[in-house]
């Protein structure tokens, strides 16, 4: 069994190896930030799909309400009716009609 000389550390190598970390790190960094980026817009994509889901409910309800309100607006109310049906049997009665 031979034993293998230690290398000297210099200070240049030691800085190149801190150097070659720091980048490994710097792009390791910089994946995990491109993954969280791209979930976050994935997240607002889907945020905003629903946002137009309910958008097009809501246009949907108020168009339906509008038509309604348009129908309603040429029908008596159910009490003018009612006084109505009350005023002409008693004309009917006065002039023996039914």
């Amino acid at each position: 069994m031979s034993k293998k000389t230690p290398k000297k550390i210099t200070l240049e190598n030691l800085a190149k190896k801190m150097d070659e970390g720091f980048k490994k790190a710097d792009q390791k960094i910089d994946e995990r930030i491109d993954q969280l980026a791209l979930a976050v817009k994935s997240g607002f994509d889907e945020n905003t799909k629903q946002h137009h889901q309910i958008f097009n409910r809501i246009d949907n309800l108020e168009q339906g309400h509008e038509e309604i309100k348009l129908r309603l607006d040429g029908v008596a109310y159910r009490f003018e009716v009612q006084e109505l049906d009350r005023r002409l049997k008693r004309i009917e009665v006065k002039l023996k009609i039914k």
